[in-house]
C-alpha cells in the first residue's frame, strides 16, 4: 500500500508577548515546560509519533535559543534524507521583509514544497501543550476527499467567543468562520458546544500551492484571515473533531482530550499543575506516545534531605537538608539549599535557591540566584518593585546571567552539562 507523502511546516516564530518576561530572550516555543521539556517539543513529538518526519520549523523572533534546542535535541536520522527537523528562518527570497503572517511564512518557503512534491502538507502551530495522533486527522481528511482539514476543539458555547469559531454541518463540512463571535454557532446536535479552531491544518499540496500564489497576488498573508475564507467559496473544507482523537497509553484518570494554550503567565502556570499529582490530568509518562526532548547527559537528581510533596525533580538537581518543597517543579541542575521553602513554584534550570529562602506561587527563570532568607510571593506590591507579577498573582523572576550555573562551585563559567 502506497503511503501518502506528507511534509510539515511548524509555525514557531511567535513573540509570545503575553509570556513576558519568560520571552524576553527567547521565542514562545522555546520556553521551558515541566521538568525537562520545551513547549515546541509537544508538536514535534506529535508529528514524529504520527510518522510525519519531514519537518520544517519556521522561526523568526528571538530564535537562537530554539535553534540551539533543535540542534541538540532533534536529530532524527542523518542516514535517511526524508527524516529531519530543520530550522528555517525568513529567507527573503522574493523581498526584504520578514514573515508577515502564517501564509506568508509558508509561501516564502514554497520551493520546499516543490522540492519534496508531497501529497499533503501539515501546517501546525508550536504554542500548545497536547498529544495528538495526526494520522487520524489525515485519515479523516482522505475519507472526506477534503482539500483542507482544520483541527477543531469542542468548547462550551459560553466560552467560544474567545476563539475563532468554525461553523460546520453533521459531516464536518465547514460553512463559515467566525472570529470571536458574540453569538457563536453551536455544534450540530449539541447546542451547548462550539468548534474552536486549533490553528492546525492539513492541506492538499496542490490546493495549498495555488492558494498561496493567489494570496500573494492579492497582498494577503494569513491562513485564518485570508487563505481559508477564500478557499471556503471554492473548495471542500472540513473540521476535524479533536475530541475523537485517541492516543494509546493514556490513563483513565487523565483528561481525555487535553489541549492547553499556554500563551499567558497564568495559563502557563496553571498548565504545570496538570502534570503534578499521583493521577495528573496530563501524565508525562506514556511510553506508547512519548514526548521527546534533549538527551541530557548529566547525572540524576540528588536528595540529601528535606521534605518533598507532589514535586517533580529534573536531572542533576540537589536538594539539601531541611528544605520543604510542595506542589513544585524543579528543572535540571538546580540547587535548593538548607531550610528553603517552596510552595507552588516552578524553578527553572541552573538556579540556586539559597538557605532559608521562602517562595510561594513563583516562577524563577534560568541562571538565577535567590538570596538567602529572601521572601517572594507574599507581598505583591514589594514583588512588583523587583519582578513581574501576573494578573493571577504569579511572581516571575526574569532570566539571570546566562553564564551562571548553580552547581558550578565558582557559580560562573562552563559549569553545566550540554543539553
Amino acid at each position: 500500500m502506497q503511503t501518502d507523502r506528507i511534509i510539515a511546516f511548524v509555525m514557531a516564530g511567535g513573540q509570545g508577548s503575553r509570556l513576558q518576561p519568560l520571552t524576553t530572550a527567547r521565542s514562545k516555543p522555546s520556553v521551558p515546560f515541566g521538568a525537562r521539556y520545551r513547549i515546541v517539543d509537544f508538536v514535534l513529538s506529535n508529528l514524529v509519533n504520527s510518522q510525519i518526519q519531514t519537518i520544517y520549523l519556521l522561526v523568526q523572533y528571538k530564535s537562537q535559543s530554539l535553534i540551539e534546542h533543535v540542534r541538540k535535541a532533534w536529530t532524527i536520522s542523518p542516514l535517511l534524507q526524508s527524516q529531519f527537523v530543520t530550522v528555517v528562518p525568513p529567507q527573503m527570497m522574493s523581498g526584504t521583509h520578514w514573515f508577515q503572517g502564517t501564509a506568508d511564512a509558508v509561501n516564502q518557503n514554497i520551493a520546499l514544497i516543490e522540492e519534496h512534491r508531497p501529497d499533503l502538507v501539515a501546517v501546525f502551530g508550536a504554542d500548545h501543550i497536547y498529544r495528538m495522533d495526526i494520522r487520524q486527522m489525515v485519515d479523516f481528511h482522505k475519507a472526506r476527499n477534503a482539500d483542507v482539514t482544520i483541527a477543531a476543539l469542542p468548547v462550551p458555547l459560553a466560552e467560544a467567543s474567545s476563539f475563532g469559531v468554525i461553523a460546520a454541518d453533521e459531516e464536518g463540512r465547514i460553512n463559515a468562520f467566525e472570529e470571536k463571535p458574540a453569538n457563536p454557532s453551536p455544534l450540530p446536535g449539541d447546542p451547548t458546544m462550539a468548534f474552536a479552531s486549533m490553528g492546525n491544518y492539513i492541506f492538499d499540496a496542490k490546493v495549498l500551492m495555488q492558494a498561496l500564489k493567489e494570496c500573494e497576488a492579492a497582498g494577503e498573508s494569513d491562513f485564518g484571515q485570508h487563505v481559508l475564507p477564500r478557499l471556503l467559496n471554492t473548495h471542500r473544507l472540513f473540521a476535524y473533531d479533536f475530541s475523537t482523537n485517541v492516543i494509546p497509553g493514556v490513563h483513565p484518570y487523565e483528561t481525555p482530550v487535553y489541549w492547553r494554550d499556554v500563551g499567558s503567565i497564568d495559563a502557563y502556570f496553571d498548565a504545570h499543575k496538570d502534570v503534578l499529582g499521583a493521577e495528573p490530568a496530563f501524565d508525562m509518562f506514556n511510553p506508547e506516545w512519548p514526548v521527546f526532548s534533549s538527551g541530557y547527559q548529566g547525572p540524576v537528581a540528588r536528595v540529601l534531605g528535606g521534605e518533598l510533596r507532589n514535586t517533580l525533580l529534573g536531572a542533576a538537581t540537589m536538594i539539601h537538608e531541611g528544605a520543604r518543597l510542595t506542589n513544585s517543579i524543579i528543572r535540571r541542575e538546580t540547587v535548593i539549599e538548607e531550610d528553603v521553602v517552596l510552595e507552588d513554584c516552578i524553578i527553572m534550570d541552573y538556579v540556586r535557591v539559597c538557605r532559608g529562602a521562602h517562595l510561594r506561587n513563583v516562577i524563577v527563570d534560568r541562571h538565577n540566584v535567590i538570596e538567602a532568607g529572601d521572601r517572594i510571593g507574599f507581598d505583591p506590591v514589594k514583588d512588583q518593585q523587583r519582578f513581574h507579577v501576573s494578573a493571577g498573582g504569579v511572581t516571575v523572576v526574569p532570566m539571570g546571567r546566562v553564564s551562571y550555573f548553580a552547581r558550578d562551585t565558582r557559580g560562573t563559567g562552563r559549569g553545566g552539562y550540554s543539553e
